[in-house]
């Protein structure tokens, strides 16, 4: 009887001697996936290319540059920390750029976001005609040439000004305004302006977004118990739309960022008592003036840092849309 038991056994015994077969490694999988989408990867090469040699190596060059003296003539020079230092500690300048900036993106950005999506979409429900119309109407400010030229007619600050024209006959003042020339006003008129300006590319962003919801979820929606627009705005239509949204939000709060045609045109380059001057402006004057460039950089580093700094606490934010 033990002999019949042992001799069932032995078989088991074999098979637990076997090997274990090892679990494939992460990039043998990412090789095998490489290999698989060859194709895709071709391509994409060109692209990738041309992304790497103008947008990824300028962004080193510049802020290896930044760590050094360099005035175009001479062979960059390094000097460590001391644009940054010099930058936060003695320009004060910068500082004034540095919160006109952040109070323009903090007003500009999210406000232009918000219209954006609302304008595309109140559009998004007009019949297709109407609703070429009116985005190609939407969308025409941000794409015009010397549209500044109407703004420096509405505030001009003589009596032919149309702001100046229209409270003097009312009785409002008795003295023209310079109002591109005076503290109080050139902020609040170049966001105004820029607000204006806002319909671009993330505004065509979300009309093509929500012309690419799936029409059967909100039926299926009615059927779960949504009951009303807002309910299906959040629910399905946001959802549905996430990479436009993420798209609009990254043009949107770069655009904030990189104010500067604004405010030369209309405040002047320099600003009265800097009142207007942002980053850009102060990276443009060492820039493309001073030719200062390893200044120039750490001003652009500094703003680079802030852009993504803003980018992933905004992406952060979208993915909770919906939940």
């Amino acid at each position: 009887m033990s002999e019949v038991v042992t001799e069932e056994r032995r078989p088991d015994i074999g098979s637990s001697l076997q090997p274990a077969r090892r679990p494939e490694s992460r990039w043998s999988v990412k090789r095998q996936a490489i290999k698989k989408n060859k194709h895709a990867y071709v391509m994409m090469a060109p692209y990738m290319l041309l992304f790497a040699l103008f947008t990824v190596l300028p962004v080193v060059m510049s802020v290896l540059i930044s760590f050094s003296y360099f005035n175009m003539l001479e062979f960059p020079k390094f000097i460590g920390w001391q644009n940054y230092s010099r930058l936060f500690l003695e320009d004060d300048i910068f500082l004034i750029a540095v919160k006109n900036t952040l109070l323009f993106a903090a007003i500009t950005g999210p406000l232009s976001y918000l219209a954006c999506f609302l304008f595309a979409w109140i559009i998004n429900d007009l019949r297709p005609k109407l609703r070429a119309f009116m985005t190609l109407v939407f969308y025409a400010p941000s794409i015009s040439g010397n549209v500044f030229f109407i703004w420096q007619m509405i505030f001009s600050g003589d009596r032919y000004g149309i702001a100046n024209g229209f409270l003097i006959n009312w009785g409002f003042i008795l003295e023209p305004i310079q109002w591109l020339k005076t503290e109080m006003y050139i902020l609040a008129i170049i966001i105004l302006v820029q607000l204006w300006l806002s319909l671009g590319t993330g505004f065509l962003a979300f009309i093509a977004g929500l012309q690419t919801v799936d029409k059967t979820l909100y039926e299926a929606g009615a059927v779960d118990g949504i009951k009303n627009r807002w309910q299906e705005l959040w629910y399905i239509t946001l959802p549905s739309m996430r990479p436009q949204l993420m798209f609009g939000a990254v043009i949107q709060l770069t655009t904030s960022f990189a104010v500067a045609d604004v405010s030369i045109y209309l405040a002047g380059f320099p600003s009265v008592n800097y009142a207007a001057e942002t980053i850009v402006t102060h990276l443009m004057d060492f820039g493309t003036i001073r030719f200062e460039m390893g200044f120039a950089s750490a001003i652009a580093t500094v703003l680079f840092v802030l852009m993504v700094g803003t980018n992933l606490i905004v992406q952060r934010l979208l993915r909770r849309v919906g939940e």
